[in-house]
């Protein structure tokens, strides 16, 4: 079992809208690929609450059978365009995967 998981801080304004409008958005993208991919085997995203300067504001916590399934679904059409708009809209990015 593959664990792929990706957080991210957003910048306070992007891509014309808040911090917060953009951390909703992307969780309902992100979520929203749980009926497009197949390959996965869970997917839960978190908006953050905690102030912390350390914390992150959006997490990805996801499962794949295989480096093949990640691989697919890091490479599928729908994933894409979510990358392309979390470029627009992050500071920073940090992601570990691992196998289980």
């Amino acid at each position: 079992m593959i664990k792929h998981i990706v957080m991210w801080r957003l910048k306070d304004f992007a891509a014309g809208a808040s911090r917060d409008e953009n951390a909703r958005k992307l969780k309902q993208s992100l979520e929203d690929l749980k009926d497009k991919i197949e390959d996965r085997k869970a997917l839960e995203v978190g908006i953050n609450f905690n102030s912390s300067p350390a914390a992150f504001d959006v997490v990805l916590y996801s499962e794949f059978e295989d480096r093949h399934g990640l691989d697919a679904y890091q490479n599928h059409p729908e994933h894409l365009k979510i990358v392309d708009f979390v470029g627009e809209i992050r500071t920073d990015r940090a992601v570990v995967d691992y196998e289980d």
